[in-house]
């Protein structure tokens, strides 16, 4: 009999040589599967399952992971306002959690001998789709063709051509990866240092040159609501949001990092509804969260950011660092006013009943504030720099040397 080998397929060149080359060249048994994040629509899942069946594979399934990965990963990096290198919200590192767990489980319920891959040997990808398959499925055989053989995208095309694989290979030219926190756009352009992609690259274009302002409504640092809308899931609130927030084309960027296995990586990236939730959402805890709960949440989320970045999931920290993140959020419950313009957007203002800027308490630059006096502060002034004050004192030998 043959080995069955379960084939990660997105549909796109790497996975579509993948499909021909496991059962062409190696007489594996195909069961190709993709995992949506919230990125395919049904028209094109569709159209992704016949040209899975047509590439010849035994069978193909679609698993739908999208609220499961909001659960487990989204809601943390909003709550953690997570955005790698100050840039990238993640959004394709943090959706292979999701794709390569289910496709593990996907393998083990199907008694499969293999999984495949399309990474390549240069990126993050390939690190985060084998550790998690060691970690969920160990003992299945592990197979990259593209890293294997080290090929170039040029190589494929060719293979393909010579097994009469139609296909739009101009299309194929740029690595797309769509979901609902984002799409990763990566081509010749993100090779070099100096050059950027081109409009047409980008899936969404700017078809909208006015303004439109948004009210987001926040419940213990969830997205609930837009303009007044309430939804079941956060994923249809996000959903909504990406739909009014990408014809402005907002929130492309270039993200440039070290990758995991230690050279620098430089993707394109478009993620309209993330960048504005992110933003939204921080302005929200300026204003609802005490400055120490803000410190540190900063120097947890940067951890957390990172240690999802690389793959590191199921590292038992990481629910850790999830309880107190969601501890945090008890208090991040109002509306944020967004104004919403071509390339770019406002985070105008807040409205919450858990606002620490209350004017019950004192305006900022105000001459007097209602709960103390200027001579209390003369006092307070005295007291909170005493520490400094007699280490100066006692140290001024040293200081005038």
């Amino acid at each position: 009999m043959k080995k069955k080998v379960v084939l990660a397929f997105s549909g796109g060149l790497d996975t579509s040589y993948c499909a021909i080359y496991l059962s062409k060249e190696m007489g594996l048994e195909v069961h190709s599967v993709i995992v949506n994040t919230g990125g395919f629509s049904p028209t094109e899942l569709d159209a992704i399952e016949k040209r899975a069946l047509a590439l010849g594979v035994a069978t193909h399934e679609c698993i739908d992971v999208t609220k499961e990965y909001y659960d487990t990963c989204i809601k943390y990096m909003v709550f953690g306002n997570v955005l790698k290198n100050g840039a990238y919200p993640l959004s394709v590192s943090a959706e292979r959690i999701s794709q390569a767990t289910a496709i593990a489980n996907h393998a083990k319920a199907m008694k499969a001998d293999c999984i495949c891959h399309g990474s390549t040997g240069a990126g993050n990808d390939q690190v985060r789709f084998d550790m998690i398959f060691n970690t969920l499925a160990p003992g299945i055989e592990i197979i990259a063709l593209v890293r294997e053989k080290k090929l170039s995208r040029e190589e494929e095309i060719e293979y393909l051509c010579a097994k009469g694989v139609d296909m739009d290979f101009k299309k194929a030219e740029y690595s797309i990866n769509q979901g609902i926190w984002g799409t990763s756009v990566g081509g010749k352009e993100t090779l070099s240092s100096s050059k950027t992609l081109p409009e047409e690259a980008y899936p969404s274009q700017l078809t909208r040159t006015d303004e439109e302002e948004v009210v987001l409504t926040f419940e213990k640092g969830e997205l609930v609501a837009v303009n007044g809308k309430k939804f079941g899931h956060p994923t249809e609130a996000i959903r909504a949001l990406q739909a009014m927030a990408a014809p402005f084309a907002i929130g492309r960027d270039m993200h440039v990092g070290d990758t995991i296995i230690g050279i620098k990586g430089r993707v394109g990236f478009e993620a309209a509804a993330p960048m504005v939730i992110i933003k939204a959402h921080h302005m929200l805890e300026k204003h609802t969260l005490t400055k120490w709960q803000l410190f540190w949440k900063d120097q947890i989320a940067a951890f957390y950011g990172n240690h999802l970045h690389e793959g590191q999931y199921y590292d038992p920290v990481m629910r850790d660092i999830e309880a107190m993140l969601g501890s945090s959020q008890r208090t991040v419950t109002g509306d944020v006013f967004v104004k919403l313009l071509p390339y770019r957007f406002v985070v105008v203002g807040i409205n919450s009943k858990h606002d620490l800027m209350s004017s019950a308490f004192g305006s900022y630059g105000e001459i007097m504030n209602n709960a103390w006096t200027g001579q209390d502060v003369v006092g307070f002034g005295k007291i909170f720099g005493n520490q400094t004050m007699i280490y100066h004192k006692v140290n001024r030998d040293i200081e005038e040397k």
